[in-house]
């Protein structure tokens, strides 16, 4: 049996779309700034982010961190290596499986991601407000 065609979508859906789009836009832009104004890259907090929120423990693996950030492996290892450069991330060996590496933060990448996700707590409670989301109103 083939798949139903989609809806056509009305005026209204089209609306909340751009309205969506638009909040969503505003937010990235406001972040993008404001990381930028700390001297690191957007891809960069991004990486520092989903180590300090992976769930369960305070390191990821390359792997782990490329599925978060929907790129390939060897350019988050990439990044990593950029990270590593300004002393943001190190790579340690993980004790269990010696193949496995563990990406951690350093005190300085802890600090920077900290600072940043508490910068970010003005737009992203506006954010959260204009879709009426409340886990996100921090």
């Amino acid at each position: 049996m083939p798949a139903a065609p989609p809806r056509l979508l009305s005026k209204q859906d089209f609306e909340t779309l751009s309205d969506f789009r638009y909040h969503l836009r505003r937010f990235l832009r406001a972040s993008e700034d404001l990381i930028q104004s700390k001297g690191i890259t957007p891809l960069q907090y991004q990486l520092l982010l989903h180590i300090k929120g992976f769930a369960g423990r305070e390191w990821a693996t390359v792997g782990e961190l490329a599925e978060r950030l929907q790129a390939a492996p060897h350019g988050t290892a990439a990044l990593v290596t950029r990270c590593e450069e300004i002393d943001l991330v190190e790579r340690r060996p993980n004790d269990a499986d010696a193949r496995q590496v563990e990406v951690h933060l350093t005190k300085k990448g802890d600090r920077l991601v900290a600072l940043l996700a508490a910068l970010h707590q003005s737009e992203l409670s506006a954010f959260s407000r204009a879709f009426k989301i409340p886990h996100l109103d921090l």
